[in-house]
């Protein structure tokens, strides 16, 4: 007998607790619009009995590549409560907060990447290497220029070495000039082509900021401090009813106190978009909003893709239907918070509340992003797994039991208690662990990527 979760009343599918998949709780006619999280999430291509699985056989997305938005008003930012709540951070200069207190070793250029590595295998530290740097123009160039500027100024790097070669389009001095008034205590620049033995050099300026991070300590500072980054990766049917509400609460709750989250997968918003539209905290935000759409399909459709050329397999077979199905679930992770405001490539997320950054649904380059806007800690819920991290923690949120137990060296959190009892307060607990010091499976493991993002030409 088949346990079915019905997540909205006005929805004409219920999801199947028992394998994820979407069944009808009523006759569908064909055309008409299959409706999960309230929303429609695409048609039936045939008509559907009650009872019967909806999935892929049976039923297509509804989206077009462009559609009419409209402003509904404002949703205004609330004032923040405080809730005297603390937890063991770093306190950086510029008055950030960070987690972590490492050591990154951040390559201007690909070719100087051995370089990096090498000087991570010896003096520890964490490197993170890039085919780009040289070779771009125009948008390309700058992508790669301000996601590397924010990595530098993340606060859970405590000491940074920027590794350059000499001769790069992104060269030490233009790079200088862009990271402005960063603190000089904890930044050193290495140019290989300047001196005879580059990994000697390299040392001697580590020592350096090792000798400065050693005076660092965790202080009490407060939860509005915290910036989390919100991701998924491998999502399945349970997500949307298990680990991405359960995020989203999380999300709600640090933003009512004060603190910062930021959303991105901007493929992953379609067919969700007005939603959030509907959450713009201004008019302006409101445009940002629509404009960062647009611009993505727009994106989409110069490389002659179509706009909903997802989900993946993996989400397929995970009993994910359509672009709307997944970005409906995916969109869970925001909450219901008002949308502070549009973030682009490289931009740091300036304040409290919930933000929307530019960028792809693609793992590596999304969390990256994520950590170049300045989050020190990455949710990443998903229902198929992945052993991908980020250069932040990455807090790993499984949908479903059966991952949790089969990829226990993965999981860090199991959210599929959520559909039986309430854990909100155990996953609290868990983040602010993580915030505190406890390590990520992909911190255990020292799985740290990067991937950069680009669109255009390489020379």
């Amino acid at each position: 007998m088949a346990h079915l979760y019905v997540i909205h009343p006005a929805d004409n599918v219920a999801v199947d607790t028992d394998t994820g998949f979407k069944v009808a709780l009523r006759e569908i006619r064909r055309g008409e619009n299959v409706v999960k999280y309230g929303s429609p999430i695409g048609h039936a291509t045939e008509d559907i009995a009650a009872g019967e699985r909806v999935h892929v056989h049976n039923m297509a997305t509804s989206l077009a590549e462009h559609e009419s938005y409209e402003f509904h008003g404002a949703h205004p930012l609330p004032e923040p409560e405080d809730r005297g709540e603390t937890f063991m951070g770093y306190l950086r200069a510029d008055g950030r907060v960070g987690i972590r207190n490492e050591l990154w070793i951040i390559p201007t250029v690909g070719c100087v990447g051995a370089v990096a590595e090498t000087l991570a295998r010896l003096h520890g530290g964490f490197a993170f290497t890039h085919p780009y740097g040289c070779s771009q123009l125009g948008d390309d160039h700058r992508t790669t220029q301000l996601v590397l500027r924010g990595l530098c100024l993340n606060p859970n790097a405590g000491g940074v070495l920027v590794v350059g070669l000499g001769c790069e389009n992104n060269t030490m001095e233009s790079f200088k000039t862009l990271l402005g008034d960063a603190d000089p205590e904890r930044i050193r620049f290495l140019v290989c082509q300047d001196h005879e033995d580059e990994i000697a050099e390299g040392g001697r300026l580590i020592a350096e900021l090792k000798e400065r991070m050693t005076r660092d300590e965790r202080v009490p500072c407060p939860v509005s401090s915290l910036r989390v980054g919100l991701k998924c990766g491998g999502s399945d049917g349970y997500s949307g009813i298990t680990a991405n509400p359960l995020v989203g609460r999380f999300t709600d709750s640090l933003t009512r106190a004060g603190g910062g989250a930021v959303l991105t997968e901007v493929p992953e918003m379609f067919g969700a978009e007005r939603l959030l539209m509907d959450r713009a905290s201004s008019r302006e935000v409101f445009d940002g909003t629509v404009d960062l759409i647009e611009r993505y399909k727009d994106y989409f459709l110069r490389h002659g893709q179509v706009v909903y050329e997802n989900p993946s397999p993996g989400n397929k077979a995970g009993g994910i239907s359509t672009l709307e199905d997944k970005s409906l679930g995916c969109t869970q992770k925001s909450g219901s918070s008002p949308v502070a405001g549009v973030l682009g490539y490289g931009d740091r997320i300036p304040a409290g509340g919930l933000w929307l950054l530019e960028g792809p649904g693609n793992d590596m380059v999304a969390c990256t992003n994520l950590a170049a806007a300045g989050c020190v800690m990455i949710l990443f819920t998903t229902g198929r797994g992945t052993p991908l991290g980020a250069p932040v923690p990455t807090v790993k949120i499984a949908s479903n039991a059966a991952l949790a137990k089969k990829k226990s060296g993965w999981i860090d959190f199991d959210a599929s208690p959520a559909l039986e009892r309430d854990i909100d307060e155990d996953f609290r607990r868990t983040v602010l662990a993580v915030a505190e010091g406890r390590a990520c499976a992909n911190e255990r493991r020292g799985d740290r990527q990067i991937a950069i993002f680009k669109d255009g030409v390489t020379l």
